[in-house]
């Protein structure tokens, strides 16, 4: 059974560009990685610093080795101090109805 994450990530003041241009340079990396489904990265819309990412693993033992793979050890030293707050992660189990192509992730 996948995985589905979203997680949000809100820059410091000043630091807006290198979170970004941080989390732009890790998806291609992350998306080489075993069981990666998605990876996709976008901003709230009216923010400039605000961004989520949404994610979908093929289990959970790929998702535990995205977490403490090359990717993330970068992304994690690089916006140690250039986040205003700790990233908030939401874990969730889909519940698909409808089309499938469009009732799930």
């Amino acid at each position: 059974m996948s995985v589905i994450i979203v997680a949000n990530l809100v820059a410091k003041a000043g630091q807006e560009e290198l979170v970004e241009k941080t989390l732009l340079e890790a998806v291609p990396a992350v998306h080489d990685e075993p069981g990666c489904a998605r990876y996709s990265l976008h901003r709230k819309k009216g923010t400039v610093g605000h961004f989520v990412m949404v994610e979908k693993w093929a289990s959970e033992n790929d998702l535990q080795s995205h977490r403490g793979g090359i990717a993330m050890a970068k992304v994690g030293k690089v916006l140690g101090d250039a986040l205003a707050e700790a990233p908030s992660v939401v874990v969730l189990d889909a519940l698909p109805a409808g089309d499938l192509d469009k009732g799930a992730l």
